[in-house]
């Protein structure tokens, strides 16, 4: 009976290990129980390997930087004409011009083209010879100087303008505009051309311009004064001739309605001359 009960007793202490099982069980338990700890290790360590190259881009993207800021800037190569000699502003006062006072508004390669322009005879009133800025020029070249400032300092390289006055009769201006390219001179003579014949300005196709070639010069004397209540009847003869990029226009305005033709063409020969 001891025996009996010992047997027993024997197996229970056995069975506290489990029974071998069989070994397609045993290889897939093992093969899962082992699986599952090396993907998490494999993880891990996958972590490690980013966060270690982002660490290493970001260390070499700080030194780079670090670098360069104790380095002296690479100088750049230097632009022509950096520096050009002109005058400076002077005070308005007895001795001072319009070219001296606004001495800024203009560069000294601006007198290249206002050398072009013919002399002011001597003994005439109201007097002005040289370089104009855009914005002057269009505020009293133009109806709407504000449609017209825009192309023009776009297409316009320089300008320049002579006028007098002759016995508070006869007005003259000459106007040279040089343009970046023929192009641009020829789309502003040609536009010319195209609004003199309006009644708003000479009401006539005008005539081929003595010297000039025909689709490169013409003028109009205005078909009739244009005279309001209280003022002196205005007449107005104009040349425009246009020689490579620059475009020479000249008015010749008499405030008694009578414009000498013969005095507008010999101004217009002499001005092509200089060009």
């Amino acid at each position: 009976m001891k025996h009996e009960q010992t047997i027993p007793e024997q197996r229970k202490e056995g069975e506290s290990a489990p029974e071998p099982a069989t070994s397609a069980t045993s290889a897939t338990s093992a093969t899962s129980a082992a699986s599952a700890p090396r993907r998490r290790r494999a993880g891990r360590t996958t972590l490690l390997i980013a966060g270690a190259a982002v660490l290493g881009v970001l260390a070499g993207t700080v030194t780079g930087y670090a670098v360069q800021y104790h380095r002296e800037p690479t100088p750049l190569p230097p632009l022509a004409q950096q520096k050009i000699d002109g005058p400076k502003p002077a005070a308005m006062n007895d001795a001072t011009s319009r070219r001296s006072i606004n001495a800024t508004r203009w560069h000294k390669a601006d007198e290249d083209l206002a050398k072009k322009l013919l002399d002011v005879p001597g003994g005439v009133q109201d007097s002005f010879s040289g370089p104009v800025s855009t914005d002057a020029f269009s505020a009293d070249y133009f109806l709407e100087p504000s449609q017209a400032v825009g192309s023009l300092i776009r297409d316009a390289k320089r300008l320049a303008t002579a006028r007098w006055a002759e016995n508070d009769r006869n007005f003259i201006e000459i106007n040279l505009l040089q343009f970046r390219d023929r192009a641009g001179a020829d789309d502003f003579y040609t536009e010319i051309v195209q609004y003199m014949p309006d009644k708003d300005h000479a009401g006539n196709t005008g005539k081929d311009l003595p010297g000039a070639p025909a689709d490169f010069g013409h003028m109009w004397i205005d078909s009739k004064a244009h005279q309001e209540p209280g003022y002196h009847p205005i007449r107005q003869g104009r040349a425009v001739v246009r020689r490579g990029d620059i475009v020479m226009s000249i008015e010749y305005t008499n405030n008694r309605g009578d414009v000498d033709e013969k005095a507008l063409v010999e101004l217009a020969k002499r001005q092509m001359e200089r060009l």
